[in-house]
């Protein structure tokens, strides 16, 4: 065996019991040395990595493992609660802006009659003191009030003119049936005398501290209502 052939049989494995190995270390005293330090330090190297396994080391494993399983729990809710408030402060100032925005009344008249076809289907041959209990129950609105019937009402509901809860009858004209929307005067809010797209007529006035929005398909019928109101709603 010659001398690198030695060295790597030596650092691979000190312990060797190979004859060609053991001949070389009782023939050289400087191979012999060697061997003998690598014998040391594998005997060290042994003892270090022959450590005693505490008992409770699983134990231990599996409370670090909950506890950073906690940790990411925890840095997860605090992201969705910062994402929730961002929501939540972009929804809030949604409202408030709308709250604050012009209303045109118009517009939202016009959008209801299509919204809700069913009303003009119905009778429910609905009595002035109905529509007083529902007029009491709307903000801004609880003194108005109409002195009798205003001819016949055939539907009543509530409903919301961007926020503003209002009240939607449909009452009888001259020859049709007219909607009419009465909301609670504000400052922000806009309307146009007369209004009309392609298939309806629009007719707007202020009394009373409400707005009164009609909507039907010919003026006359228009006309008509609004006497009805003017002579019965204070």
């Amino acid at each position: 065996m010659d001398d690198l052939q030695f060295r790597r049989h030596a650092y691979d494995d000190p312990n060797s019991q190979d004859e060609d190995f053991l001949a070389q270390i009782a023939a050289s005293e400087s191979d012999a040395k060697l061997v003998s330090e690598l014998k040391i330090l594998d005997s060290k190297l042994t003892h270090a990595l022959n450590i005693d396994v505490p008992n409770d080391l699983a134990d231990k494993l599996l409370l670090r493992q909950q506890l950073n399983k906690h940790q990411e729990q925890k840095k997860h809710t605090r992201y969705l609660m910062a994402m929730a408030a961002s929501v939540a402060l972009v929804i809030g100032l949604s409202f408030s802006m709308l709250k604050f925005a012009p209303v045109d009344l118009a517009e939202h008249a016009l959008a209801h009659v299509y919204h809700e076809p069913k009303s003009m289907l119905v009778d429910q041959n609905v009595g002035f003191e109905d529509v007083n209990f529902k007029l009491a129950g709307i903000g801004g609105l609880e003194n108005a009030k109409f002195i009798q019937q205003p001819g016949k009402v055939f539907y009543t509901s509530y409903c919301d003119f961007q926020g503003v809860k209002s009240l939607h009858l449909v009452m009888e004209g001259k020859d049709g049936k007219v909607t009419l929307f009465i909301v609670p005067a504000e400052n922000r809010m806009v309307t146009e005398e007369t209004f009309a797209d392609q298939h309806y007529q629009g007719l707007g006035f202020q009394t009373a501290g409400a707005f009164m929005m009609l909507v039907a398909e010919q003026d006359t019928d228009l006309q008509f209502v609004k006497s009805e109101i003017e002579q019965t709603f204070i």
